[in-house]
Order: C-alpha cells, then structure tokens, then sequence
C-alpha cells in the first residue's frame, strides 16, 4: 500500500498528532509498506543530519527530501510554515501547490489527514482533484481553540471549514466518544472510533527513579521558606506544551498545598508566566525519549487540565506508568479515566476550585496505591501495532467505498 500522510503538526514539533504520526509510519515501515509525509517546517528550523530513527526523539527536514528529511526511511516534504497569533504554540503550514504536485508525483493509495487545518485543507482537495481517497483524522479541538482564544467570531466558520474538510474525506476517524458526538452534532458524516496506542515497554511504572524523586524535593524545598514537612511531598506534575490551551495554570491551586511538590514537564511560550505563577514549582524543560518515561514513573500524581483534549496521550502514558489521573470531564479524557477509581474527572469550569480536594483524596493514606492499580489497568492492550492494524482497515474500507 501507498500511504501518503499530510500532517497538519510533525517534528520537530512536539505532540499528540507528531506522535501518532511517528507511530503510523513506524507501523507502516515494519509492515512493507510505502509512504511519504507532507509537513509544515517552523519558522526559523534547521534540520540536523541523517535519518530520524523509529522511536527516538525530534529529527526532521528541510523543504526537499535529502539527509536529515527522513523518518524510519520515509522522505518528509517540508512546506514553509507561519506562526499566526494568538495561537504561537503550532506553526501553520503554507497550503501551496505543490501539495497537489507531489501527491501526482507519489501516486497514493490513499492520503491520510492527520489533524487536518490549513494544510491538511490543501491536502482533502488536492486528493480529491486526483481522484484520490482521503482518511481524515480528527485531533485538534480548533473551534474549541476559537473560545479559549476569545476569538467567538470564528467559531461557526470554523465550523464550517471542519465540516467542509471531512464530510469530502471518505472516513473521519476521531479519538474518543464525546468528540465522535460532537462532530455528528455538527454536521461530520462517516464518523467512526480510532484511538491511541501506548508504548507499555517504555512507560512502565519500574522506571521510577528515587534520584530523580530526591532532585526533585531538593529543588522545590530551596524555593521555599518554610522547612520540608516530616513525610516527603508527593510529587504531583503536569506532561505537556506549555501553552495558554493547556491550562497548566489550573495547577497553581496546589501552591498552598505543603505536602506536594509540583513538576512541570515541558516548555512553550506559557513557560515564563506559569514559573512566575508557581514559584516553587520545578520546571524540567521538554523531555524526550527514555528521559521523559523515566519523569512520567517518578511522579505520584498526573494532572492534564486542558479541556480541549480530543483525546489526551499524555494521559495514557501516565496510566502506563502507574500514575492516577485527574483531568477535566470534556473530551477525551471522559473515555480515558475511570472517576473515583483510576483517577478524578472534575468540572471543567470549577478545575482549579476542585483540584486540591481530588489531590488530596488521591494522596491520603491508603489510597494512592489503589488509584495507581487502577490506573495500570486502563490501558492493558492498546497497543500501537493493534491500533495501527485498526488503522489500516480504515485505510482499505476508504479504498474500497
């Protein structure tokens, strides 16, 4: 099969969708299949040298395939990228031509749409021109993104564009229940469930390290004035970008708590307000790879509070790692944490009000242990080569509607 993917989001950029997308071609390489990516490249990037290879952290390219342009042996098409405010965190792909031209030039099977936007949009028509089908999948809230923002007047365009994208895909694939309703009440035809896997061998509880813990309390107590309590505080964190649709700030309604020590993994452009919002917090800065598993199983606690998340992987790779979630009860994490058992889904308008209570039952004598059980238990079998051969039925049903 020839797959060519159009990624509205890739590496070196950092998230939900690059991963998913790493994953697939992962899937597809070991599988014997063929495939290029189309993808934007951020303003003011270099690539380094050489292949990226499957699994490891961010490598990426230029505008034409050559060293460096490569993932797992797949050229990556770069196409100029723009940085359009409010939303500074996601670089925008320039929907030019030549999307249409090297799709000609590649001849696809079918074209998958991972997260399509702007030039996921060049990409749904492009393919259509060639007669070509197109699998869309959904994995940014954008309307939702258009009321974080206050930018309410363009939330019916919005709107519209989403609808215009994927009711001219052969198949919308999206990650969770409540964002399959959503998209139905709002018009989306040929909707149907594809979810995340995880990499249970990378994130797995015994990864915790006790130096790490020990850094950490070091770091948050030299930011204190008050002396360390007699029990250690447990480690409560947040995994991410740091940007104003995350809500990372939710989190500075645990400062007042004396028996936890907030980590912060990640960066963005949020990074500056949000230390000088949490004072004694600790900021580890973006991990990757091994470095970022390890943090995910040091921590006792993962908080995720952005309620944009179509699905949330982040969370998934916390529950791997032994870690009880709290998260909002909007969008994917609604599928994800099992409430008062693995975890705590709060109210999406009372998050910060609510957030030291949950914590604090989480963390109370006891408990915690269960919580973590729990939380191993939800994601036993999402496995990313299951969910990948999910994936590539979805890819013969649209190449053979």
């Amino acid at each position: 099969m020839r797959v060519a993917i159009i990624a509205e989001s890739f590496i070196p950029i950092v998230n939900g969708v690059s991963n998913s997308v790493l994953r697939v071609l992962e899937h597809l390489r070991r599988e014997g299949h063929d495939a290029m990516v189309i993808a934007p490249r951020p303003p003011g990037w270099q690539p380094p040298a050489g292949d990226a290879p499957a699994g490891d952290a961010p490598v990426a390219s230029t505008s034409e395939p050559g060293p460096g342009d490569t993932y797992a042996g797949f050229p990556i098409h770069r196409v100029p990228a723009v940085n359009l405010p409010p939303i500074n965190s996601l670089p925008i792909g320039v929907p030019l031509p030549r999307v249409y031209k090297l799709l000609k030039q590649f001849q696809p099977d079918v074209v998958h749409l991972a997260s399509p936007f702007v030039l996921g949009g060049a990409g749904v028509f492009a393919a259509k021109a060639l007669k070509v089908p197109q699998v869309a999948v959904y994995q940014t809230d954008v309307p939702g993104f258009t009321e974080h923002y206050k930018l309410t007047f363009l939330l019916n365009m919005s709107w519209r564009w989403v609808r215009a994208m994927h009711n001219n895909s052969a198949l919308t694939l999206a990650p969770s229940s409540p964002t399959i309703e959503q998209l139905r009440e709002h018009g989306v035809q040929r909707v149907h469930h594809w979810g995340r896997g995880v990499d249970t061998q990378r994130f797995h509880p015994a990864k915790r390290s006790a130096e790490l813990r020990g850094q950490w309390r070091e770091e948050g107590q030299a930011k204190r004035s008050t002396d360390a309590p007699a029990e250690p505080r447990k480690l409560v964190g947040f995994v991410g970008r740091l940007a104003a649709e995350k809500d990372v700030a939710n989190l500075a309604s645990l400062n007042h708590r004396e028996d936890v020590q907030l980590v912060i993994v990640g960066d963005g452009p949020e990074r500056e307000e949000l230390e000088k919002l949490m004072p004694t917090a600790v900021f580890t800065g973006a991990l990757y790879g091994e470095e970022l598993a390890v943090a995910f199983a040091s921590l006792d606690v993962f908080v995720h509070p952005g309620r944009f998340e179509t699905f949330c992987q982040a969370i998934q790779e916390a529950q791997a790692s032994g870690l009880p979630v709290v998260a909002p009860r909007a969008g994917g994490p609604v599928d994800l944490v099992e409430d008062g058992v693995s975890g705590f889904l709060l109210d999406p308008e009372r998050f910060a009000e609510q957030l030291p209570g949950a914590v604090g039952d989480i963390i109370a004598a006891g408990a915690l242990e269960q919580f973590a059980a729990a939380a191993l238990t939800r994601v036993q079998g999402k496995t990313w080569p299951a969910l990948c051969e999910q994936l590539m039925g979805y890819y013969q049903q649209a190449i053979t509607a």
